[in-house]
């Protein structure tokens, strides 16, 4: 690299660093979530922007797959083998709901805007999954980690993203377009890759933990890390998507391990997410927001109303109070990580603009109108209990 390039790369990241905090001083003033900012940063700055900055196309890229590497891998951290078994038992059925009542709407609209069915496939995964992510930061905000709806929801979400476990394989195998016998053997040797580390995740832990664990922090932190990017690095290879190689990394890691790394990492973890959201901002045209603004404020009104109604059922069987289904359906509307990643894969594979451009305005819709739902749903029964006294 030149000395010139390396320059401009200091430059690039400093502008962004600066400029994300800024972000992030505005949004704690506001009391907002700080991913629509970093999403809208990103549309304003890149291409087609109201001021674009000349990054490289190179930077972008690569800024892009480390910040969903190491985003997805803090995500995966989050769950540990035992919270996978628990709720692949008790929360089966209420993923399934949740499934059948969201995946076929972005689906069936992807139809209906005459794209093709591998455009449609994506959508209808864009429509399904949750943010785990902000769905977290909006239950310490709001000091609800402790209700009864959010075991319920933490089941759905955990299931969600399993889900993305086989999901993503076979979009990759799809976007590769593959004659049918082609496709079933990549798709069988994906789902056998990520079966056999989530069997690893379940049950090989402790060895795991072996290969790990020192007393050097030092010696954790460059053991996890570069597991993280051998995983990922094999799971692109194998069509499977890196970044559910780093969420599959971060499930695997037992818990004494997990403790350690988070707190290393924990101070970097909204800086990964920052990355992640600003760069796939940086990849949509703003022109192309425009057309799909109303498809997506329809299409985020009925996710809306798919999300309330699975919460709703989901909460009712755990047998917990009808206001505890509406803040759990105020939590899950809320969308992000997955369904950026979703979109950029279709963005990568030149597949229809619009694709990007939806899902960007969709995202926004519902990480705005989320916390605010829940907000509102909180303060109706903070009066509702008070009126009751």
């Amino acid at each position: 690299m030149e000395a010139s390039q390396i320059s401009l790369f200091f430059i690039e990241l400093g502008v962004m660093l600066i400029g994300l905090a800024g972000l992030t001083r505005l949004a704690n003033r506001m009391g907002f979530s700080t991913i629509p900012l970093y999403l809208l940063a990103g549309l304003a700055f890149g291409n087609g922007g109201i001021l674009p900055l000349e990054f490289s196309e190179e930077f972008v890229s690569i800024g892009a797959e480390i910040g969903v590497v190491l985003l997805l891998f803090m995500l995966g951290l989050e769950y540990t083998g035992k919270e996978l078994s628990a709720n692949l038992r008790k929360g089966l059925p209420a993923g399934i709901v949740d499934l059948l009542l969201n995946f076929p709407i972005g689906l069936i609209v992807g139809l209906l805007l005459g794209w093709s069915l591998t455009e449609a496939f994506l959508l209808g995964g864009v429509t399904y999954i949750s943010s785990s992510s902000v769905i977290s930061k909006i239950l310490a905000e709001l000091g609800w980690k402790d209700n009864k709806e959010t075991p319920v929801v933490v089941s759905i979400l955990v299931l969600e993203d399993l889900a993305m476990a086989i999901y993503l394989p076979v979009v990759a195998v799809l976007l590769l377009g593959q004659g049918l016998s082609s496709a079933i053997g990549s798709i069988l040797i994906a789902l056998l890759t990520v079966g056999a580390i989530l069997f690893a995740a379940l049950h090989a832990g402790k060895l795991l933990g072996r290969f790990i664990s020192s007393p050097s922090d030092e010696v954790i932190l460059f053991s996890s890390f570069g597991l993280v990017l051998l995983v990922a690095g094999i799971a692109q290879e194998l069509q499977i998507s890196a970044a559910i190689g780093a969420f599959l990394v971060g499930i695997a890691l037992p818990k004494p391990i997990v403790e350690r790394v988070h707190k290393m990492l924990d101070p970097l973890k909204d800086l990964f997410a920052a990355i992640f959201f600003l760069f796939f901002g940086l990849e949509v045209n703003p022109a192309s927001l425009p057309p799909v603004l109303l498809p997506a404020a329809g299409l985020g009104l009925f996710t809306m109303l798919t999300k309330f109604l699975a919460a709703l059922w989901a909460t009712r069987r755990a047998g917990v109070e009808r206001i505890c289904g509406l803040r759990a359906g105020a939590l899950l509307m809320v969308h992000g990580e997955f369904s950026i990643v979703i979109a950029g894969l279709g963005i990568t594979a030149g597949l229809n603009p619009q694709l990007g451009a939806l899902a960007a305005a969709y995202m926004l819709f519902l990480v705005v109108l989320g916390p605010i739902m829940a907000k509102v749903i909180e303060t109706f029964g903070t009066r509702t209990a008070a009126s009751a006294d």
